[in-house]
């Protein structure tokens, strides 16, 4: 007989029997929980923002419903029929165009110079020092000095993003070959790999993780220096409109700049981590 048929009691099942397999969630709802959690807090600014504002006549803030309002308008036309109806493909392209522009440029000039500086001493005391005094300039500050030097227009702003660009990309080309492992060279020359092949197949490969950390930072900057360079006198862009509808008090407009400019760096960067997450798929350390 049991125990508990011996002392005239009911058997008790131990602590793991007694709780409940807990089933696995369905997979198309696992794969919607993380977009889920990520909206809750746009969701909840969301509406804040429109109770401080809804029915607020003379309030300078419109309400979300006027925003997105504005923004179909934009993007579609049919409601204002105004002079900045159905033109925001042609705003974005022209914002595009220019950051990607001054984006690729101020790749082209940091990321061989970073790695120069960051691999040659004589060239790093060449230059390091000057760079280091440029660097803290704001973008603001170069501003004047771009539209004598480039004039009105897309080129000073193609400049300005160059400039906010520039330095995220070559501070962290630095840091990536500065930060390669000196027992990967030993390892290498035991290999009998030499000179200029040990550059691309040691130094490259390995700073590759830094390099791609400065592009998503210098893409993140060349969309935040936008709206600076298209203060320069252009006509088309983002930037553009948000500072003309800051003259005519068009917050609404305003507002709907500032989200396609939120947008469109969120996906540029999203770019940037796919090539990332490819190219780098042998680095533990790359997220």
């Amino acid at each position: 007989m049991s125990a508990g048929a011996e002392t005239g009691t009911a058997p008790t099942l131990n602590a793991a029997e007694a709780q409940p397999t807990p089933r696995s969630l369905p997979r198309f709802i696992r794969k919607l929980k993380q977009p889920a959690i990520a909206v809750l807090f746009p969701v909840a600014v969301v509406m804040v923002w429109h109770f401080a504002t809804y029915g607020r006549k003379y309030s300078l803030i419109p309400p979300p419903s006027e925003v997105a309002i504005e923004l179909y308008d934009l993007a579609f036309g049919g409601i204002y029929d105004d002079a900045y109806s159905q033109t925001l493909l042609t705003h974005l392209l022209a914002s595009v165009s220019r950051v990607y522009g001054g984006f690729g440029m101020a790749c082209l000039v940091a990321l061989p110079l970073g790695l120069m500086i960051g691999r040659l001493p004589f060239v790093r005391q060449l230059l390091d020092p000057t760079l280091q005094v440029l660097r803290p300039i704001p973008v603001t500050a170069w501003l004047p000095l771009a539209m004598i030097i480039f004039g009105l227009g897309p080129r000073s702003a193609v400049f300005l993003v160059f400039l906010g660009a520039f330095y995220p990309v070559l501070v962290n080309t630095i840091f990536g070959v500065r930060s390669v492992d000196p027992r990967l060279f030993e390892a290498a020359s035991m290999l009998g790999c030499e000179g200029v092949s040990q550059f691309f197949k040691v130094v490259l490969p390995a700073s590759l993780p830094a390099i791609f950390t400065g592009l998503r930072l210098g893409l993140g900057f060349a969309w935040v220096v936008i709206v600076v360079g298209e203060m320069t006198g252009v006509q088309t862009g983002l930037g553009a409109i948000i500072m003309e509808a800051r003259q005519l008090s068009r917050t609404e407009i305003v507002i709907s700049g500032m989200i396609v400019i939120g947008i469109a760096g969120f996906i540029s960067d999203r770019i940037v981590m796919w090539l990332g997450q490819r190219l780098l798929r042998w680095s533990p350390n790359h997220v």
